[in-house]
């Protein structure tokens, strides 16, 4: 059959080219005389040759023949070949133009090659005709199968699928030409598969072919699927591919167990949450759609059970929910439904998915230990009770069948002194010792019961104690409370509010009252008034007090608490009358504040004091000096920190420098670094600060000076004052400035700070302490 068409196609190029061979021909150019050529009739028209793909013959395979009407045959024209495979590939006769395929050629490699001819005089080679351009095209056979470039394949398809489920599609190539006859048009068929399965013979599109398809019965299938060129027709090459489809699975079996009775037996002692039991129903489906889930059907096991699905293996778990008493119930019937948890509504039927099994619990006596009647017990005692008063009792019993007497006893761990016993049969506990709540205000204790026919099994259970306390303090103030009164305070004004305190337990319901004492209601200046929630109020009955005719008052008040029997006590409040502003803000509590005159600003009292104390200060200094030199100090020189006094002629313009007048005029005022200039200091002192209002820049200057002070080893131990009153010895300018002068014996020049010792106590003690030194600063600068 091959050979037949081989012929035929053979048959039909022969017949081409001869149509060509006389219908072809060249007319060449004329001559006329020096004019050149001049082109004539063309006698064919240039078209496309053809060449058999996969010659078999054993000589060259004729192509065509190009001729020129210049050819008179007297071999004076010459042709030539160019292009596409010229000389390799095809060849042609110089002089009778005959082309020549030397070697087998194949479509699918190449399918034209274009060529170019020309005629030239085979003397001068000089061209008879223009150059042209022709095609040979490679004549197609059928020489190649079809093939599947993307097989195996692999598919899948629910099981269950109707009949025509579109599977998957298979696609073959063949590389003939498929515009020149039927090399190329591929029909598909089935060779192995049926009756599964059908292919469309034009798409390659495979379905299904076989209604309800069973995945749980068969779930791999191997198709066999064959294309063939030629239009299928005998004599037409073919190729093959395999399509694996598989089955999916869908939900269209219901879970079974395999067998409908489950009988265990579980100790009574089993703990809660444990597994009792494992049950299992199998599905034959796979994946999500064989996930089983288990509940079990209201009734009798219901509220003992709970039963959960092991995702591993799909198993049921049975749990215990409660505790299991033999005593109380011996066995337990309920019955378990399985069914799928994912559900394909298209096999789904009532009833027709699930499964039930029964299960059957018997429950095993099991020796337990005594159970306490509670969880946990509390009892209350009053301190000092005697002992061996019983404060209360446990009770534990023996659930068993076969109930066993229990004997009780206090965990010695839990009460190392001993203060309660217990009694063995009837379980009372009682006092062993007195007891205090003040050390002690609770006991933890545990009491153990043991069953007496089998001692190891015991029970314990926690007991608390708690000491209630006696009434055996009374109230007392809360704090010692610091009390004032202003000297401008109203009739009926609060000046104080305070509270109690008490060392018996504190409870709820506990309140305290106020009162004044019975021997001090007609108290003129002060009364108690009770506010009722524990704290009380002084109020003042009358205005116009005044410090200089009583700066304190003590006020009694009757403190009583609510216990039994109640306790009560009397407390003192001290009641200071001090100064204030009018807003009721504190100004001073001190007695000598009222004697200042009336009208002068703070800062002109303070300057006023300052100046008489260090007056006084200074003319008792200079009297202990007059003892053994006589002063030439007047009395109407300036007194400041360091007091230096010339009375006789110094150093001239320099000596204005030893201070500044204009410092005492505006304390605020403070030149630093002011040094002699008649005299070279040994010493270079650091700078005074200038000192602000704020207490804490005061407490800091002060705090500074001190110190400046303590490691001055050149000034006198008096640190603050400093006096030239007498001519000094040795001096080089014979004058009264001489700084040599402090070489005298100061242990003798200073007794007198063991006599003014006192007084200063007492001037801190009138503007207080802190108050005097910052007073004696701001005065010195």
């Amino acid at each position: 059959e091959q050979n037949l068409e081989y012929m035929q196609v053979k048959f039909l190029l022969l017949y081409q080219v001869f149509e060509c061979r006389s219908s072809m021909s060249l007319v060449g150019p004329m001559r006329n005389g020096a004019a050149g050529f001049q082109r004539v009739k063309r006698g064919w028209v240039w078209n496309q040759f053809f060449v058999l793909e996969e010659y078999m013959g054993s000589d060259p395979q004729y192509v065509g023949k190009l001729h020129t009407d210049l050819d008179k045959g007297d071999s004076v024209v010459k042709y030539t070949l160019s292009g596409d495979g010229a000389g390799s590939i095809f060849t042609i006769d110089q002089t009778t133009g005959d082309i020549h395929a030397l070697r087998s050629l194949d479509r699918e490699e190449k399918p034209y090659y274009t060529l170019r001819a020309q005629a030239v005089d085979i003397n001068t080679n000089r061209p008879l005709e223009p150059e042209s351009e022709f095609v040979i095209k490679v004549q197609d056979i059928n020489d190649n199968e079809p093939k599947f470039l993307e097989g195996p394949y692999r598919a899948s398809v629910p099981e269950m699928s109707p009949v025509g489920t579109y599977v998957t599609q298979v696609t073959a190539t063949d590389a003939d030409d498929p515009t020149y006859g039927n090399s190329a048009r591929v029909v598909y068929s089935i060779l192995h598969g049926q009756p599964y399965f059908s292919v469309d013979p034009k798409t390659g599109v495979i379905k299904t072919a076989l209604p309800n398809m069973d995945r749980e019965v068969k779930e791999q299938y191997q198709v066999l699927i064959q294309a063939k060129d030629m239009g299928g027709q005998l004599g037409g090459l073919a190729g093959t591919t395999n399509v694996n489809i598989t089955l999916s699975d869908v939900n269209d079996n219901p879970p079974r167990f395999s067998k409908s009775n489950y009988y265990w037996q579980v100790p009574e002692s089993s703990a809660v949450g444990s597994a009792v039991g494992r049950i299992k129903a199998h599905d034959l489906d796979i994946g999500k759609n064989a996930e089983v889930e288990y509940t079990i059907v209201p009734g009798d096991g219901g509220a003992m059970f709970d039963i959960a699905t092991n995702e591993h293996n799909q198993e049921g778990i049975i749990i215990l929910k409660r505790p299991l008493d033999f005593e109380t119930k011996k066995a337990y019937t309920f019955k378990v439904d399985a069914s799928n948890t994912h559900l394909d509504p298209r096999f789904q039927s009532f009833g027709a998915f699930k499964d039930t099994a029964t299960v059957k619990i018997n429950v095993l006596d099991v020796d337990e230990p005594p159970v306490f009647n509670k969880p946990s017990y509390v009892m209350d005692v009053y301190e000092d009770t005697p002992v061996g008063t019983i404060i209360g009792a446990v009770t534990a019993q023996d659930l068993d069948a076969n109930s066993s007497p229990v004997r009780y006893s206090i965990d010695w761990k839990s009460d190392l002194d001993s203060y309660f016993d217990i009694d063995p049969v009837e379980g009372t506990i009682s006092t062993n010792e007195l007891l205090d709540r003040e050390s002690i205000a609770q006991h933890n204790i545990s009491v153990v019961a043991t069953k007496l026919s089998n001692p190891v099994l015991t029970s314990r259970v926690a007991v608390t104690v708690h000491v209630l306390d006696i009434n055996e303090f009374p109230p007392e103030l809360a704090s010692p409370y610091e009390t004032f009164v202003c000297e401008n305070a109203k009739v009926g004004q609060v000046i104080q509010i305070f509270s109690a305190k008490d060392k018996d337990l504190p409870s709820a319901g506990q309140q305290f009252s106020f009162k004044s004492p019975k021997e001090d209601i007609k108290n003129k200046n002060f009364t108690i008034r009770d506010f009722g929630n524990n704290t009380a109020g002084i109020v003042t009955k009358r205005s116009g007090f005044r410090r200089r005719l009583q700066e304190i008052y003590f006020l009694p008040v009757v403190i009583e608490d609510n216990g039994y029997p109640p306790k009560s006590s009397t407390g003192t409040l001290t009641i200071r009358v001090c100064g204030c502003e009018s807003d009721g803000s504190l100004l001073t509590c001190s007695a000598e504040a009222i004697f200042l005159p009336v009208g002068l600003s703070t800062g002109a009292l303070i300057a006023i004091l300052l100046s008489t104390v260090l007056a006084l200060l200074v003319l008792s200094i200079i009297g202990r000096r007059q003892k053994k030199k006589e002063t030439l100090m007047s009395s109407k020189e300036d007194i400041r920190d360091n007091v230096i006094h010339y009375d006789d002629e110094g150093g001239g313009e320099e000596d204005t420098h030893a201070f500044d007048m204009g410092t005492l005029r505006n304390p605020k005022v403070v030149k630093e670094n002011l040094y002699r200039r008649d005299v070279k200091p040994e010493i270079k002192r650091r700078p005074r600060l200038t000192v602000s209002q704020d207490s804490a820049d005061i407490r800091d200057f002060i705090n500074q000076r001190l110190k400046e002070h303590d490691i001055d080893n050149s000034a006198p131990p008096y640190d603050s004052l400093a006096t030239y009153a007498y001519e000094g010895d040795g001096s080089v300018a014979e004058s009264l400035s001489s700084i040599d002068s402090l070489a005298v014996d100061l242990e003798e020049d200073y007794d007198y700070l063991s006599e003014w010792g006192p007084r200063f106590k007492t001037l801190a003690g009138i503007f207080g302490e802190n108050t005097f030194w910052v007073l004696c600063n701001l005065y010195s600068q």
